[in-house]
Parts: structure tokens; sequence; C-alpha cells
């Protein structure tokens, strides 16, 4: 079938199912990961001026290379199905583009040749592809994964082995499966001399995806592993605390409510996942022709606005957990920063929020609100 988007024109499989990934090929799910991914190639391009080549790694239909190339790139797509390769080449044409497809493993390409920008969207995690990118790539790697299960803990073997880590189940499961994912990527760029930098990162509709400036320097993946620790969580009263450092120091029990059920996550990142001032050129960046346009421009506001805590609360379960109706989110927020805390919300959902404060703190300043 024809789909059209952000302006160019695509010949893409039929869907195959009514699950969440429907197609191999072509995700129109996923069309929002696609505009901002253009947006932030723009942004990306005023803030580094030499980056002109563009590798899709998994390019399936080629719709991200096609886009990139549309805009200007200097773009290879790369796929080990034939199909795909045949489907990428074709829709270059049909849309003018110029790109190199190649049919082949996308680790050895990268080994092989170096990139200024690398685009990982597998389906699963992208960890398998993630060593090869890092050794490689100059400037920017943008990584899409979609078992976010398994990155939140609640497909626990399958997180440990995929991301070499600890995640756990708990109501901030989208945040646990960023700050797993992102201490992965982190630990496999240092193995190459790479720090990363997050520039935009987000959870959105059963995805978790991140663009990671890098830098090549020792000192700089130092720094980066120095962003790692420790989350632990009272199953009972929800307190959590971070604990910066490879090695944990579990707590026995919670400081809160003195319970034992106390869950201990990591390696995890703990440092930020956003550059606000880059968020806000990428919110620039987005033009009201793409057809999310409204919804990636509100995302790039709650982003750029988002503490950069390594966990969020949901106000309806800690209201559930307290026996007290939920007020209205606006009142919720302002009672805390009015008892001088930072507050702010969090781009998960409507009712999550981010706060330096401890969830007795949080109880204490909104309490007189929720009765």
């Amino acid at each position: 079938m024809r789909v059209t988007e952000g302006g160019v024109e695509l010949e893409v499989p039929g869907e195959q199912t009514e699950g969440i990934e429907e197609a191999v090929f072509y995700n129109p799910r996923q069309e929002l990961n696609r505009d901002l991914t253009i947006a932030t190639l723009r942004a990306y391009r005023e803030r580094e001026d030499r980056a002109e080549t563009y590798l899709d790694a998994m390019t399936a239909s080629g719709v991200r290379g096609v886009r990139a190339a549309a805009d200007g790139w200097d773009v290879t797509c790369c796929d080990v199905d034939e199909e795909a390769v045949s489907l990428a080449r074709d829709n270059l044409e049909r849309n003018d583009c110029e790109g190199r497809v190649e049919h082949r493993n996308v680790n050895a390409l990268m080994h092989e040749e170096p990139f200024d920008v690398i685009d990982l969207d597998p389906y699963g995690t992208p960890m398998p592809f993630a060593d090869a990118a890092f050794a490689n790539c100059r400037d920017l790697v943008c990584v899409t994964a979609t078992d976010t299960a398994p990155m939140c803990g609640a497909h626990f073997n399958s997180g440990v082995r995929s991301y070499s880590a600890i995640p756990r189940n708990t109501d901030y499961h989208a945040e646990m499966g960023v700050r797993t994912l992102m201490s992965a990527l982190a630990r496999s760029a240092a193995r190459f001399d790479v720090g990363v930098e997050p520039l935009l990162t987000h959870a959105t509709s059963h995805y978790v995806r991140t663009y990671l400036e890098l830098t090549h320097k020792a000192t700089a993946a130092d720094a980066a592993i120095d962003e790692l620790g420790h989350l632990y969580h009272c199953e009972d009263c929800l307190y959590r605390e971070a604990d910066p450092g490879l090695i944990a120091d579990p707590l026995e029990r919670c400081p809160h409510c003195d319970g034992n059920r106390v869950l201990a996550a990591g390696p995890v990142w703990l440092g930020p996942v956003q550059d606000s001032s880059f968020i806000g050129a990428v919110r620039d960046e987005i033009p009201y022709t793409f057809d999310t346009a409204p919804e990636a421009r509100e995302l790039c506001d709650t982003l750029a606005a988002e503490l950069d805590t390594p966990t969020h609360y949901d106000q309806h379960k800690l209201c559930r957990n307290w026996g007290l109706p939920a007020n209205a989110m606006d009142e919720f927020l302002a009672d805390l920063r009015e008892a001088g805390h930072a507050a702010s919300r969090a781009h998960y959902g409507g009712t999550t929020f981010k706060t330096d404060a401890t969830v007795g703190e949080i109880r204490a300043a909104t309490e007189g609100n929720l009765d």
C-alpha cells in the first residue's frame, strides 16, 4: 500500500497482525518517533555543522532513510532482509532521493565504516547493535528500544540478560525502562572510551527513544559511568532513594515506613536524560505539516520542563495508597512548590509527576487539599 509521511511517499506492505507491532516493515504508530527524529536531526545539524552522513541501520521499508535523504543527509540504508533492501531502494527512487542501500549485516558495516549519525531502530532490544554503533559513530547515536517489559522489570530474566542490570517492576516502570536502557548504552560506549550525553529521551507508546551525543575521550566515558547507580524502592509506602556508584548498598528496611519489602535496581542511569535548550531547538524544527506536530510539540514542552530526578510518581497511585481522593494535578503540584519543593509534570502520563520531595514530604505538603 502507499502512504505519505513527512512529505515523502512510500510503498509499504500491508499490516500483518492486530498486535502492537502490526507490520515487520512499517509501523504507523511510530510516526511520532520518526517526526521527532527528523526535527532532532535538523536541530543537531545546527549544533554540529560537520555532521553529514546518516545510517538507517535496520531500514525495513526505508522510511527513516528516505525522510533523512529528503532532508539533505548523505544516507546509507542497511538491512539483512532482501525484500527490505529492495523496498528501501524503490522508495528512495520514488522520492528522487539519493542514497546507498546495503544488503548485509549492519554490525559488520558499522565496524568497517564510520558515520556521523547512526540510527538504531530494531525490533526489540538494541543492545546487539550498540557496541558496533559506538565503536564507529562520530557524533550522534539515536536508539529505539521496544522491549519495554524486560527493561522495566516485568520480564525480569530477559531484562537481566539484555541489559546486564537488575530492573525492577515499580509504579514508575516507564522511567525504570529509560534508566535501564541508558545505563546499558553508557557502559557499551565506555568500552570504546566514548562518553554519552543524552539530548532528548522519551518513553512513548510501548517504546523508549533516546538521542546520545558522543565525546570520544576516556575522561568523558568515565564521567558517563559516574552517572550510574542504584535505586531502592519500598513496595509498601512507595518511598524511593537513589544511590550513586556501581557498588550497591541496599536498604534492609524502609526509612519511611520501616517495612522490609525494599527492592534494589541497578546499575541504572541516575543523571539527566534531557538537554532542555536542545529540546527547545527540536521543538522549533517541528513544522505543522507533520501529522503529529501538535503531539510532538506538546511532548517537547513537557520534556523541557521535566525535572532530572531518576524516578517519577503517579498521583493516583499515591492517593490510593493513602486512602485519599486525588485533586487536580495543577493544584497538587502547586502545593508541593508552595512547601518549597521542586515539582513538574512527567511525560509518562497525565497523572505522573516528578519532585525532589520524599514520599512523606509529598503527603505532608498536599494532604490538606486531598481530604
